[in-house]
């Protein structure tokens, strides 16, 4: 008899893993292991808070992706958040206020969500966010970056708060980076990894995956570079078309099996990095996860979305608790229906089944 798939089960152990690997990946490094270690035992505490309210009937996802700005100076190709009007140029107004966002991470920390990426447009132009990050020591704040905003004061963020990770978005070697995202970004980042690593800080790259580069992206010659300069973790993110003229990018099922055989295969032969795929085979992990099954996002005004792909929300965390949100009628709908389960062409069901999503979010705002 087939073992019924258990989410609880399988996002602990996920954790369990990024924080195993973490540690193997920073053991040369005495300052870094002993901060990976002490996050264990958080991370630890944390899943113990996450089982016991599983127990009494309510599920807490491990992760949180919080969108902490919607400005960005950078135009990349294809960007999926400009092209959702989600990113912008301008100021944000209204958007949520240093103290809201700690009072989220304050909250986060109580229910024991241990993993808190923050996103934007580009995060780093919130620095008051990213110091109210730093003061909660038990949850682990990936910093997904375009890597443009790095100064002296942020290296020296980075050294006193080692639970801000920053991870670097690159999109292969120098041509393919400039290319998508501006002349001159590829030599900031090699920059800003060279400091870091001098420093003695981990740090990550996050590449978004299409048709284009994904052979480079998976290449001994590409990763054996990161790794050289001192990077620890990447994450890959499946291209996402939010345009017709985009969709020729998107990887195939050719191109998502050939990325899962690589993954597995570095995950073997260069244990020296961690490797993350998003959103990965969601057939192996009971389908997809956002809508508060794994995690959630909030967006720079507060809105509780079911993830950066799917920017509908039926509550504003400006109105309601954390926990409460997770909770919304929308997360509830898509949790107890078939959408995440779905099988689907690009990187993310949510976008590829709008539609649907559209169609529920009127039921629940009735």
């Amino acid at each position: 008899m087939k073992k019924e798939f258990d989410l609880q089960e399988y996002m602990t152990k996920g954790v369990e893993r990024v924080v195993a690997d973490a540690i193997k990946a920073t053991l040369k490094d005495p300052k870094e292991s002993a901060f990976m270690l002490r996050f264990a035992a958080a991370s630890a505490r944390a899943s113990s808070k996450r089982k016991k309210a599983e127990e009494s009937g309510e599920h807490i996802p491990p992760f949180l992706i919080a969108s902490i700005t919607s400005k960005c100076n950078l135009h990349c190709a294809g960007c999926y958040s400009r092209c959702n009007h989600a990113t912008v140029d301008a100021e944000p107004v209204s958007q949520l206020t240093d103290e809201e966002w700690y009072g989220i991470f304050d909250e986060a920390d109580r229910l024991g969500i241990s993993f808190i990426l923050l996103a934007g447009g580009e995060p780093m132009i919130r620095r008051g966010v990213i110091e109210a990050a730093a003061k909660k020591k038990n949850i682990l704040f990936p910093v997904f970056t375009n890597g443009t905003f790095m100064d002296e004061k942020y290296f020296n963020l980075f050294d006193a708060s080692r639970n801000l990770i920053p991870i670097m978005s690159i999109e292969g070697k120098k041509e393919l980076t400039d290319t998508r995202r501006g002349t001159g970004v590829y030599d900031r980042l090699v920059r800003n990894m060279d400091e870091l690593h001098k420093r003695g800080l981990i740090f990550g790259a996050s590449v978004t995956v299409t048709k284009e580069n994904i052979h480079e992206v998976t290449s001994d010659s590409f990763l054996g570079e990161l790794s050289d300069r001192g990077c620890k973790a990447v994450i890959f993110v499946e291209f996402v078309p939010v345009t017709e003229e985009s969709r020729e990018l998107t990887p195939g099922e050719e191109e998502r099996e050939y990325l899962k055989a690589e993954i597995a295969r570095l995950r073997t032969e260069a244990p020296e990095m961690v490797y993350i795929s998003f959103p990965g085979d969601e057939k192996s992990s009971g389908g997809c996860v956002a809508a508060g099954r794994g995690f959630f996002h909030i967006n720079s005004h507060g809105g509780a979305e079911p993830c950066p792909f799917s920017p509908y929300s039926d509550v504003n965390i400006k109105n309601t608790s954390l926990r409460e949100a997770m909770h919304s009628p929308l997360f509830l709908a898509l949790q107890s229906g078939d959408i995440l389960l779905d099988d689907h062409e690009g990187g993310c069901v949510l976008y590829e089944k709008r539609e649907l999503v559209e169609q529920l979010m009127k039921k629940t705002t009735v």
